[in-house]
């Protein structure tokens, strides 16, 4: 018997594994920068070993994993709010090579209005949306937002038409 459970957890953990870029997407439009990013989808990842046995083979892993994310962010914006301290050395970006900085200068130039828009939508907003882009159905979004699915629809389409009119504003 624990041999079979240790499988299922070594199993999980690769399935898992296989979330990281999505979990790393949301993570950075959600905390704003990389550092804060990589330590959300690492305590993510923690958290997630340690609630293992919540966890319900055949079912969700993604929406599961994208929970977790998005209630840790909460969680830790929570506790953070009433903190004098904002930012530090964490904040600093690491030094990029030549390639690296024209890759950047690129994607900022393709979706710095996208990205802007984006940011400037609230919390729920912008986590409906890239949830959405990230493939999830209605269904698994009112899963990992813990409301009803009518609330993620009305959700994602207000969100869509505020980012339709911020675009249409900044194009201007």
């Amino acid at each position: 018997m624990a041999t079979e459970r240790a499988g299922d957890v070594r199993q999980v953990g690769r399935e898992a594994l296989a979330y990281a870029d999505t979990l790393h997407n949301l993570a950075h439009y959600l905390a704003g920068n990389d550092p804060d990013a990589q330590d959300l989808v690492q305590e993510t990842y923690a958290r997630a070993l340690r609630s293992l046995h919540q966890f319900t083979p055949g079912t969700n892993l993604k929406a599961w994993l994208c929970r977790i994310l998005r209630n840790t962010f909460v969680s830790e914006y929570r506790r953070r709010r009433g903190s004098p301290v904002v930012g530090g050395l964490d904040t600093v970006d690491p030094v990029h090579d030549v390639a690296d900085h024209e890759i950047d200068a690129l994607r900022k130039v393709m979706a710095d209005e996208l990205q802007t828009a984006l940011m400037s939508l609230g919390e729920d907003a912008r986590t409906v949306i890239l949830l959405d882009l990230e493939g999830l159905t209605e269904v698994e979004v009112a899963e990992v937002m813990g409301c009803a699915v009518g609330t993620v629809k009305s959700r994602l389409s207000r969100a869509r038409a505020s980012l339709r009119r911020l675009i249409g504003d900044a194009a201007r």
